[in-house]
């Protein structure tokens, strides 16, 4: 998928992202290391993890994300090697001792054949003893939240209304989003843009993880240390590579 123009309203978007909590859930577990940052976008988190200390690398299957990222890394004087990889194909990209696939980035593949494909690939580039940690989408919110809408952002720089519509396959849904982004006092630019996100239960998570080869550490809900309930929102993995 090419994300076009979103990507240059893609910041203003995640102003709400805790990506700090992020940060420290990820640190608290693997304090320091090679680290990749798949699906990186623009690249908020893989600067914070490089300030932090890790030696990061960043990937992502979007050009303009990838564009926007190196802009970041640049401004803030920070060499981290980007590549334009889709999650379930890193041919080359090895010696990792953490991995992190970041906001729901996951639930963009389409099928459970890709999310396998994806954990198999992360488990060849993580050394042994390596760390992955992900978050998806709950069924709860695919199946539930995310169909009461339409959803509408009314604010100075960049507004939307978003509707949403049940996938073709199961736990899936379709995105469809009008952004209207200020351009001068009273102008504005409209574009639309699609998004398709697919979801699974937990247990098929983890089944997927065992399979590729890894244990998992701790499966926790919507940025606690609590266990999913039904009406958990996201979804907290982290597995270790053995």
């Amino acid at each position: 998928m090419s994300y076009g123009k979103f990507a240059s309203i893609y910041d203003s978007l995640m102003q709400d992202v805790p990506y700090d909590q992020y940060v420290e859930w990820v640190a608290s577990r693997q304090t320091s290391g090679k680290l990749l940052d798949l699906a990186c976008g623009t690249g908020t988190l893989s600067q914070l993890f490089a300030e932090l200390g890790y030696e990061v690398t960043a990937s992502d299957l979007s050009e303009e994300m990838l564009t926007m990222a190196n802009q970041r890394f640049q401004s803030a004087n920070l060499r981290i090697p980007t590549y334009q990889l889709s999650m379930d194909n890193l041919e080359g990209l090895q010696g990792f001792d953490v991995v992190t696939i970041a906001i729901d980035s996951l639930n963009y593949l389409k099928s459970g054949e890709q999310v396998q494909k994806t954990f198999s690939e992360v488990h060849k580039a993580l050394n042994d003893g390596g760390m992955l940690f992900f978050d998806v989408h709950s069924l709860y919110k695919v199946d539930e939240v995310y169909m009461d809408s339409p959803f509408v952002l009314d604010d100075d720089e960049v507004s939307f209304i978003w509707h949403t519509e049940k996938g073709g396959a199961e736990h899936s849904v379709v995105h469809d989003i009008s952004f209207f982004v200020r351009q001068q006092e009273e102008l504005y630019q409209r574009f639309e843009e699609t998004h398709e996100q697919r979801t699974f239960p937990v247990s098929t998570y983890s089944t997927w993880l065992k399979a590729a080869g890894f244990v998992i550490e701790s499966i926790t809900a919507d940025y606690t240390d609590e266990a999913p309930s039904e009406d958990s929102e996201r979804i907290f993995f982290c597995a270790k590579k053995v």
